[in-house]
């Protein structure tokens, strides 16, 4: 089985993250990281291929150089071997364009043997739109599986559970398909020694837009089909209320709530 996971490099979580005014996200605040939500996705892919055996994972990555780090992590933590599309044109891009390099890069891996699996995490802590894995199956014509808290393959097909406010429901597809996981789904593994060591020697593939066929013109500022126009960083909270405990803070603070009606 060939298990195809995307991963994403993304500012990191804690680090001052802003638009600049071009309306991009601006990447040189702080260390970069593996998107935390990804790391749920490998965890999956790592399981399901240990379950199966004889089967492969390629951590897939669509970014600037500094986004091998992304799948470096994945490497660490077990993946076989990355896969990474970089290319200047790609800078701008929204998630319809980075779709398109996701989708044109699992068609080449495919050439090689059939993936069998495509996995993402639920979203991108940098622009929260979940919107990638749907708009992903629908490139690549797959039968898509979201937000799944569980997933196991079995008999030639793929089968997940998702958690629903005071429900649980069980989804189906065949295989070839995609599924993104939330961080219900597992505790991501953390790499051991052997494992940074073992990443050093596994290969990264890095391909550019001609590799995998895509035209520039439909990527990056270029291609890009939504836009920003105007951001702004939040305001200061001005409503706060501070109260000093001279033994009748517990009595005001649940005065305090129940006035606003949140208890």
């Amino acid at each position: 089985m060939k298990i195809v996971v995307c991963v994403k490099f993304v500012p990191d979580i804690q680090a001052d993250r802003r638009l600049g005014q071009d309306g991009r996200v601006v990447r040189d605040g702080g260390d970069g990281t593996l998107n935390e939500l990804d790391e749920n996705a490998v965890e999956a892919a790592l399981a399901l291929a240990e379950a199966a055996g004889d089967s492969e994972v390629v951590a897939l990555t669509v970014g600037p150089a500094g986004a091998e780090d992304a799948v470096r992590r994945a490497l660490q933590m077990g993946a076989d071997r990355g896969v990474q599309v970089l290319d200047d044109a790609l800078a701008g891009s929204d998630v319809f364009g980075t779709v398109t390099a996701l989708a044109a890069a699992v068609r080449r891996i495919a050439a090689d043997g059939p993936v069998d699996l495509v996995l993402t995490g639920m979203a991108a802590l940098d622009g929260l739109t979940s919107l990638l894995p749907a708009a992903l199956a629908a490139e690549l014509d797959l039968p898509q599986l979201t937000l799944a808290a569980e997933v196991a393959v079995e008999d030639g097909a793929v089968r997940i559970r998702r958690e629903l406010d005071g429900a649980s429901e069980t989804l189906a597809a065949p295989l070839p398909a995609l599924v993104s996981v939330t961080d219900q789904a597992n505790a991501p593994r953390y790499p051991n020694f052997k494992g940074i060591m073992a990443a050093r020697k596994k290969p990264i593939q890095v391909l550019a837009l001609a590799d995998v066929g895509v035209d520039p013109a439909a990527v990056g500022a270029a291609g890009a089909r939504t836009r920003i126009v105007g951001s702004s960083p939040r305001p200061p909270r001005e409503d706060r209320v501070l109260i000093t405990d001279d033994g009748t803070a517990g009595t005001r603070l649940a005065q305090y709530l129940a006035e606003r009606k949140l208890v």
